[in-house]
């Protein structure tokens, strides 16, 4: 019997959007926009880069995979040797290379819903993989991972109680999801929308042998950032749906939930059930919402400069030039080193250099100008509660 594409319909929230998910789409977009304002570029990037590893932490361990956030740290600059588990470090290192070059090429155009680019996703991040880390399992059958290729004839899946598409068709449903969300994206209403459909759809289409959810995740990170609710990158999707809104077990019910086919004639026309759909779309904003509020919180510009004012205090108690020399550089951006050796003066030379060492400030080079960094060995102080899977904990 031929598998027709149509199986994954409905593709989107076409007809009449409740109110309330519209309201919900306004508020987001409100919220990601204010994200970030009042910090300095400067200081906006480095933080991009924590909320990167923060993705990359949590993306791997919605599928088991636990990093010290640290150890994610030093697979970065390249410390293997510093970390306890260097195979899952160095995968989750992967995982965030390929978070930035999907923000690189996003922002140049390129459409997060093409099968090409999912493809490249895939590619990008298993392709330098440790070979322990490349083979799919499947009850008893084991697979190697072809990066970037998606399921062969007779590679056939089965996730819980689903059956995805059988192998040999995968490319004709890819096809048809590229189509479908090419047009469900034109509308900066749509553009939002669609991301919970598009994350759930491709999930159960699962093109790959393995990395289906980690590549649905950073397709769902760059569909944030085509529709302009990025936050300059300042909140992780991965983060709210490991965390949900109210329980971690969430997003696999959502999920499966969204699985159910079309109950009876008022449930939408499609293959699968638009009630479940729009309980899904409303449940995934939420936690879009969620997280943006979060980090519009952690990262007031206030508050987290003297967090992290507090923090150097702490470690140098006898410096009392260092607070006036963090808050510049926090508010205004880079500062010449000599600049810098100036305002502290020739007595406090040594707190500046250990300060550098300890990975408070960066240089590109030992003659370029000095900014402010944010080691992830204190994220407890600076961002309380970031790699946390629960409040509670």
């Amino acid at each position: 019997m031929l598998e027709t594409p149509a199986r994954i319909e409905p593709c989107g929230l076409e007809e009449a959007v409740p109110e309330a998910l519209s309201d919900l789409v306004v508020k987001i977009s409100v919220e990601a926009e204010a994200l970030g304002l009042g910090l300095h570029e400067d200081t906006v990037a480095e933080l991009r880069a924590v909320m990167r590893i923060t993705n990359s932490y949590f993306s791997n361990l919605i599928e088991g995979h636990r990093v010290n956030p640290c150890d994610i740290e030093r697979a970065v600059e390249g410390c293997f040797d510093e970390v306890e588990n260097s195979v899952l470090a160095q995968e989750a290192a992967a995982l965030i290379e390929a978070q930035s070059w999907v923000d690189e090429v996003v922002a140049h155009g390129t459409v997060p819903t093409s099968a090409a680019f999912i493809r490249e996703i895939h590619r990008r991040f298993f392709e330098t993989l440790h070979p322990d880390l490349r083979v799919a399992e499947h009850g008893s059958l084991r697979r190697e991972i072809v990066p970037g290729q998606f399921r062969v004839e007779g590679h056939e899946v089965s996730v819980g109680l689903h059956i995805p598409p059988s192998a040999h068709r995968v490319e004709a449903f890819m096809a048809h999801f590229e189509r479908r969300y090419f047009g469900l994206t034109r509308g900066a209403r749509g553009r939002v929308l669609s991301i919970p459909a598009a994350h759930h759809r491709l999930n159960f289409i699962h093109p790959f042998d393995d990395g289906n959810g980690r590549v649905s995740r950073l397709m769902s990170h760059a569909m944030c950032q085509a529709a302009g609710i990025s936050g300059r990158g300042l909140w992780s999707i991965s983060r709210g749906l490991a965390r949900g809104l109210n329980d971690p077990l969430e997003y696999k019910q959502r999920m499966e939930a969204a699985d159910q086919p079309r109950r009876g004639d008022r449930d939408g026309r499609g293959n699968l059930s638009l009630a479940m759909l729009e309980s899904f779309t409303g449940w995934f904003l939420g936690v879009i919402h969620e997280q943006l509020l979060f980090t519009k919180d952690l990262f007031n510009s206030a508050s987290l400069c003297e967090r992290y004012i507090a923090l150097v205090c702490e470690i140098f108690p006898d410096q009392n030039g260092l607070p006036n020399l963090v808050s510049h550089v926090f508010h205004h951006g880079e500062m010449a080193i000599e600049d810098a050796c100036q305002m502290l003066g020739a007595s406090h030379l040594p707190a500046l250099l250990e300060l550098s060492d300890r990975g408070f400030l960066k240089q590109a080079s030992a003659t370029c100008p000095i900014r402010l960094a944010f080691p992830i060995e204190h994220h407890q102080t600076l961002f309380p509660k970031l790699f946390q899977l629960s409040d509670s904990v």
